[in-house]
């Protein structure tokens, strides 16, 4: 039972260490901030204790019996009541200067430093890098200012990072800003617990942050939440903090979430699926959602709300990401965000392949090379290897 008292007061609930009542320091924010904390809890801890013990000290002293008459105050003490007066107000004038200030430096970022973009939809988070490169985890340089562009496409969210001590609602309509300096670095796991983590969640389209407590490419994190009520999957709305070391590092990084390259259609699809905030909307196990289930949709007809159906196809997956209010499913509001110009031809195509793996709907098509192709190419290889036979026979004479 003792070992669930600190972890009651923790802000964290991934990881608690023991006696932990603030998650890990890893800001510039943070160390001030619980300085200033700690600083008023012992001030106000300090006048608690002499005022409890007067208060129960003067109600036994001048206790009287029922019916006895109360006597008149009819003296004071000056210096008394102007010290008890003037001295704490000193103390409250202090704490309003440290956390005013606190506040400021908040608010103003500094010249230069590394900029991103953040958007904020229900219930999901996409940062963008620059060239076309979206990624719901949040990765940055040590010691390097951060400063955050951030805006809301449906209702009022707050990116909140407990190890930075750094929070800012995001409000639709407007841009709102924010900005931290990491001063703690993300480690990266062993080669050999990455593999065994990967070989854990093979199966699984979605890899487990809360189980394993590092990336898919072994990096520990913190933890970014939305700290503002949005919706029916409010507390789902979480994402990971990555702080490189180097640049080098972080723009490796960058380049391998930038392009497919020799990963197959079906595995990027995927990829997307969980980064791009899909899977806040759309199951894939045929439980209901924000959004229709991708699970045997591919190849399926879909009712749509004003009475027409729609062959769930190629086409029908493109429009619905580019132009999602073209058709409506029936029995799903119209709250899907459009996706043009964040999602290349490619990306799109991946998806539309992840979805055609998900679906029993879909027939693929057959081969459709002709008898003579397919024996013109048997004659040719035959040729190759006779070729390739007599190539060999003729460098051993």
């Amino acid at each position: 039972m003792h070992s669930m008292f600190p972890a009651s007061f923790s802000l964290l609930g991934d990881y608690v260490p023991e006696f932990a009542s603030f998650p890990e320091s890893a800001s510039t924010f943070a160390e001030r901030n619980d300085s200033v904390y700690w600083y008023i809890t012992w001030i106000c801890v300090a006048f608690f204790i002499p005022i409890g013990y007067c208060l129960f000290y003067f109600a036994w002293k001048y206790h009287k019996p029922k019916g006895a008459p109360a006597e008149s105050q009819v003296s004071h003490n000056t210096p008394l009541e102007l010290a008890w007066s003037i001295l704490p107000s000193i103390l409250l004038i202090w704490m309003f200067y440290a956390g005013a200030r606190g506040f400021l430096d908040q608010r103003v970022p500094p010249d230069g430093g590394y900029e991103l973009k953040v958007e904020a939809q229900k219930w999901s988070w996409l940062v963008d890098y620059g060239r076309g490169t979206y990624h719901p985890e949040l990765h940055i340089l040590l010691d390097e200012p951060t400063r955050l562009t951030m805006t809301s496409k449906d209702v009022i969210h707050s990116l909140y990072v407990p190890a930075f001590r750094a929070k800012k609602d995001i409000v639709p309509g407007r841009y709102n800003y924010m900005w931290f300096e990491p001063t703690i670095a993300s480690e990266k796991v062993s080669d050999e617990e990455l593999k065994q983590a990967k070989a854990w969640n093979k199966g699984n389209p979605a890899w487990d942050y809360d189980h394993h407590q590092f990336t898919p490419e072994g990096y520990r994190f913190f933890d970014l939440y939305c700290a503002e009520y949005c919706g029916k999957d409010h507390s789902m709305m979480q994402t990971q903090v990555v702080v490189h070391k180097t640049q080098e590092d972080l723009d490796a990084w960058i380049k391998e979430k930038s392009t497919r390259g020799e990963v197959p259609m079906e595995e990027w699809g995927q990829r997307l699926y969980q980064q791009r905030g899909c899977k806040g909307c759309h199951s894939i196990d045929g439980s209901s959602g924000t959004g229709p289930t991708w699970k045997d949709s591919y190849g399926a007809a879909r009712d749509l709300t004003d009475g027409r159906s729609a062959a769930v196809d190629e086409n029908y997956v493109r429009e619905s990401i580019l132009n999602p209010k073209a058709k409506i499913a029936k029995g799903f509001q119209p709250v899907m965000p459009s996706y043009k110009g964040q999602l290349s031809d490619d990306d799109i195509d991946s998806l539309i392949a992840f979805m055609k793996t998900l679906s029993k709907n879909y027939k693929p098509e057959p081969d459709k090379r002709s008898a003579a192709e397919e024996q013109k190419g048997a004659v040719e290889q035959k040729a190759a290897e006779d070729n390739s036979t007599a190539t060999e026979s003729g460098g051993e004479n």
